[in-house]
């Protein structure tokens, strides 16, 4: 007879392959990842990256990361995830998600917003450790 362990916290949750990421690593333009897979969070993470890396208005920076950001969300929940527990940095399709939740935080706290900073690098560390050493460490 199996016991369930009732103190275990929910599953990793694995996304499947981002149908931006193959594109994005072989030199497509983020913004033509994002037109041609909107839904894509590798897409807009490296969007928002790109808008960071380029100097552009910290505002810009946090609405792209915010759309990915959202957009990771839906992809999360239609794969199994139930608002919290592990999505772990080792598993490659993760890291849309992670990395637009790091740059909204970044921003976040660029635009002087305290609290949505707090939230998203505590939903970072939360969701994984590795990730937030990379990211934000």
């Amino acid at each position: 007879m199996s016991h369930m362990d009732l103190m275990a916290g929910p599953p990793p949750t694995h996304l499947p392959e981002d149908p931006a990421a193959a594109g994005l690593v072989a030199g497509d333009s983020p913004i033509d990842a994002v037109r041609r897979n909107p839904a894509s969070p590798f897409a807009w993470a490296a969007l928002a990256q790109e808008a960071r890396d380029g100097g552009a208005d910290d505002v810009t920076v946090y609405a792209y990361a915010r759309v990915g950001y959202h957009r990771s969300l839906d992809s999360l929940r239609r794969n199994g995830w139930k608002g919290h527990g592990p999505v772990p940095w080792e598993h490659e399709p993760n890291r849309g998600f992670l990395r637009c939740l790091a740059i909204l935080a970044l921003s976040a706290r660029a635009i002087g917003e305290t609290p949505e900073w707090e939230r998203c690098s505590e939903f970072l560390r939360d969701s994984s450790p590795t990730a937030y050493d990379e990211l934000l460490g």
